[in-house]
């Protein structure tokens, strides 16, 4: 393979929300920057197509004290103890200046003229202001993508960053190879921002058939989780996991912006929201229930349906445009084409697959445990704008760090970087084994039987041993004919250890929380309520801890 060695004072792994957000303040703060992408970041991440909710707080809306946004917020993400009340009081400060800035750079973050608030609310508790901020998203990437390249950032597209290299000081670049072209690339870095995504592919979707069927993007395998894991960095909630909701076996996140009312075969709704379709709310019950359309049909009360019937002319269309803004063009074709008109006829929803909601463990300054490492977004259930504020924030903290960096020198890690390239060339030279498909397949079945909603300590220990035996099989026979079935590999490959990460963490978790139940612990456990459970390895062992949230 063709070796190219590329030297950045901050490397964004990931061209997403998280990752542009990042590479344009560090830009902005005079750092050579690096964005490694293994798409194109454009169209990239969990904000590809767009979005059109954003989590915001606004003094001259919500007026000066900003507690009561962040309690409702921290509602909204604490399940399973993922933040601290002052974490989201911080990320929360700075969302009216982003919102603010991609307004000017061409995000229209008001597009009916004035700051809207709309969807994921519940009426009567709190006004819909305290609700997200709805935008228009739809090419919010192009425009991120711009902004870098106008502060200098180099954009690299198609290659995908596999490894981090780290020595006694921390972190000091990565290792990554072309997805069309056969080429190593060695980054060397003061400073590295993980903003890979959430982990999706690791359990099978909603339709097993066709993996790429989900909610999730499925190009994000959560390769950061893998890679801090192995350099040491502390892991977080790994075993809780996260389920959306949605059309049923067309899988796609939007459900905030459907007007409609959840009801049941009976015509009766199925929350106490809502009764008929309100533009202001949606029907906030698959917002915190999202397994109840699963619910329904194994209690055989099912199905469940998302009804827009009765909603008015001026809903339906402001429907349409904030799904269309939220990347769900193709299933707005898809009912075009087979003349479903929802004002007339409900749709069915259902429960989407696992994924991880923990993740990479980062504070408010968007620091890992690892001198040098950074990262935000859904590396650790971020959201939109957290994607997008905490971004900011790693990338000013990361060009801050590195201004302050000696030079890198990778000789230390010269040996891992050979082994590496001997592995890559191992995969592509292999003329008979195993597809990454068929190896996808297998670790996915196994994390849904042994660490899906069902656990316990004797199946929890099956698995894990599963997942170790395919490991190393995967290791020694997954073969790739070409660069774009090499990206897929190692993104397999990763999977591995966050699947191993995601057991040892749920052994430790003795108790029944959210939707997942251990059969041997049927109950929670008030003790864990305001804990987080940390997973890292210190050399190759891995390691669990309890700890407060901070």
């Amino acid at each position: 393979m063709k070796e190219e060695v590329l030297e950045a004072d901050v490397l964004c792994v990931g061209g997403g929300i998280a990752g542009l957000m990042a590479a344009i303040r560090a830009g902005e703060r005079g750092a050579k920057v690096i964005v490694a992408e293994k798409a194109n970041t454009v169209r990239s991440g969990a904000g590809a197509t767009g979005n059109d909710h954003f989590m915001c707080y606004i003094p001259e809306i919500h007026g000066p004290d900003i507690e009561r946004q962040a309690e409702r917020s921290i509602v909204f993400l604490e399940k399973a103890s993922i933040r601290t009340k002052h974490y989201v009081r911080t990320y929360l400060e700075k969302t009216f200046a982003i919102a603010q800035l991609w307004e000017s750079w061409g995000i229209p973050m008001k597009p009916t003229g004035k700051w809207e608030f709309s969807g994921h609310a519940v009426p009567g508790v709190e006004m819909p202001e305290y609700h997200p901020l709805k935008y228009a998203g739809l090419n919010q990437k192009h425009v991120l993508t711009k902004e870098a390249r106008k502060r200098g950032v180099e954009i690299i597209n198609r290659v995908t960053v596999f490894d981090l290299l780290r020595d006694e000081s921390g972190i000091i670049g990565a290792i990554g190879t072309g997805t069309r072209e056969d080429t190593v690339i060695v980054f060397k870095a003061k400073s590295v921002v993980l903003g890979t995504g959430i982990c999706s592919r690791l359990y099978p979707s909603p339709t097993p058939g066709w993996m790429f069927n989900r909610s999730d993007p499925p190009s994000t395998t959560g390769e950061g989780r893998a890679m801090a894991y192995r350099a040491g960095a502390e892991l977080v909630n790994m075993e809780i996991p996260r389920r959306w909701a949605g059309p049923k076996y067309f899988a796609r996140n939007g459900k905030g912006s459907w007007i409609g009312v959840v009801r049941d075969p009976a015509n009766k709704p199925v929350g106490p929201f809502v009764t008929t379709p309100d533009k202001r709310y949606g029907d906030a019950i698959g917002d915190y229930y999202t397994s109840l359309f699963e619910g329904y049909m194994k209690s055989g009360k099912g199905p469940v349906y998302m009804d827009c019937r009765g909603i008015s002319e001026d809903d339906y269309t402001y429907m349409m445009w904030g799904l269309s803004n939220e990347g769900n063009t193709s299933l707005i074709n898809h009912l075009n084409e087979e003349n479903i008109d929802i004002r007339k006829h409900p749709v069915e929803f259902m429960t989407y697959e696992l994924s991880t909601r923990g993740g990479v463990y980062y504070n408010e300054k968007a620091e890992t445990s690892v001198k040098g490492l950074y990262a935000a977004g859904d590396e650790y259930f971020g959201g939109m704008s957290g994607a997008a504020v905490m971004g900011w924030f790693a990338g000013d903290n990361a060009a801050g760090y590195a201004k302050n960096s000696k030079g890198i020198e990778t000789d230390s890690v010269a040996s891992h970087i050979e082994e590496k390239k001997k592995l890559l060339d191992q995969i592509r030279k292999r003329e008979i084994g195993a597809t990454w498909q068929e190896v996808n397949i297998a670790l996915a079945q196994v994390m849904y039987d042994y660490a899906g909603l069902v656990r316990s300590e004797s199946l929890l220990e099956a698995g894990l041993s599963y997942v170790q035996r395919l490991k190393k099989k995967a290791y020694k026979e997954i073969i790739a004919q070409n660069q774009h079935e090499l990206m897929h590999c190692l993104e397999v490959l990763n999977a591995f250890d966050v699947g191993e990460a995601i057991f040892i963490s749920a052994l430790e978790r003795k108790e029944t929380r959210d939707d997942v139940v251990r059969s041997d612990y049927p109950f929670m456990n008030p003790q864990y309520n305001n804990k987080m459970l940390i997973c890292k390895k210190v050399g190759d062992k891995p390691l669990t801890e309890w700890r407060e949230k901070q």
